[in-house]
């Protein structure tokens, strides 16, 4: 599975990178929502992990950046991954189609069970990462 993260927190990128290894997963990491747009025009992935909260663009309006690309780009699951607790989160989450919300600190179990989720959902099937 190959995977990109958008986060601005260099210590967030690594701590995720190592669970992914962990499960197998290969991750490239983008430090910001406009370089993560580029990326996902340039490589081709099987599921995005995207903050919100990052300088310059928001996750929120990269994901909709990213719903408005052409397909198969388009429909790339999203899942954010978040310390924002405000009420109206997931909603706002909804509104831009990220499949799933986890929330900061990422723990390995949480992680690896929304993307079987969010994977499962997206392909009809299960999805074993290790």
């Amino acid at each position: 599975m190959h995977i990109l993260y958008v986060e601005d927190n260099a210590m967030n990128r690594q701590v995720v990178r190592d669970m992914l290894d962990v499960a197998g997963a290969t991750m490239v990491d983008a430090p910001d929502a406009e370089s993560g747009l580029r990326t996902i025009e340039e490589q081709d992935f099987d599921l995005v992990l995207m903050d919100i909260r990052m300088p310059g663009m928001d996750g929120l309006t990269a994901i909709e950046h990213m719903r408005a690309m052409s397909a198969p780009k388009s429909s790339l699951p999203v899942i954010v991954v978040t310390a924002d607790t405000s009420a109206d989160l997931r909603e706002r989450c909804e509104a831009v189609a990220a499949d799933d919300v986890i929330m900061k600190p990422v723990a390995l179990q949480q992680l690896l069970a929304s993307i079987g989720r969010v994977m499962a959902k997206d392909r009809g099937a299960a999805v074993m990462l290790d």
